[in-house]
């Protein structure tokens, strides 16, 4: 009797949830914390945007630490994720895609919220143009560039999986909506209006994450179990 080698690595579940959990604890941190001012946009005015800075420094500390944290699960989802394929037995360019992508985003949000951080310093925030700088930098990083990461992890993953049969055709399907919201978002650098592909790529990108996360855990089991029966 054949016993089916187990794969070795943390659970693509958990790391998921905590990822998705981190990025949530920012959003209520911000809101919390800065009490009721509401959130500034990096096209306002350059006064408006210096003196929100300046009056909530805790607030824009607090939440960019838990920008920061959850980059670090959504690199290990990223890598797991391909040794989990590779595991099922993918051979194709799209894991090496999938894991530039998903690298390439979780770097995107640790560059995005140490900018972010760096203004709540009140050195800083006294500056119009250095907040503003500043503010662009995380803007940037924490969205299109994050976006086209994600993008490129969620086409990576759907593609092989498509071609090895390793996930449902509607999930697939979610995936690469969230790969070309992703690659369009790339557009926000030219046209504005191309930034609302931002959160559609952030918010179904987490729905995808976590359902795919389940289903290529099952097909791991499915794949030990009928490696068992077949001996």
């Amino acid at each position: 009797m054949k016993v089916s080698p187990k794969f070795r690595g943390p659970s693509l579940i958990l790391l998921g949830t905590i990822h998705i959990l981190l990025f949530a604890a920012g959003l209520v941190a911000a809101a919390t914390l800065r009490h009721g001012a509401p959130y500034i946009n990096p096209f306002a005015a350059g006064e408006t945007v210096r003196a929100f800075f300046e009056q909530n420094p805790t607030a824009v500390r607090v939440s960019n630490f838990f920008l920061f944290a959850s980059a670090v699960p959504l690199g290990l989802f990223a890598v797991t994720m391909v040794s989990r394929l590779r595991f099922l037995g993918v051979r194709a360019a799209g894991t090496n895609i999938a894991l530039f992508g998903g690298l390439t985003a979780a770097s995107a949000l640790i560059l995005s919220g140490l900018f972010g951080w760096v203004l709540s310093l009140p050195d800083v925030a006294a500056s119009v143009p250095m907040v503003r700088a500043i503010l662009f930098l995380s803007f940037l990083f924490g969205g299109a560039a994050y976006a086209v990461g994600f993008g490129l992890l969620a086409a990576g993953v759907c593609v092989t999986s498509y071609f090895y049969r390793l996930l449902p055709r509607w999930l697939i399907a979610l995936g690469m909506l969230v790969a070309v919201a992703g690659e369009f978002s790339s557009l926000s650098l030219v046209a504005y209006p191309a930034n609302f592909l931002i959160p559609i790529t952030r918010y179904l990108g987490f729905i995808w994450l976590l359902l795919a996360a389940v289903k290529l855990t099952k097909s791991r089991d499915e794949a030990g179990a009928a490696s068992v029966l077949d001996a």
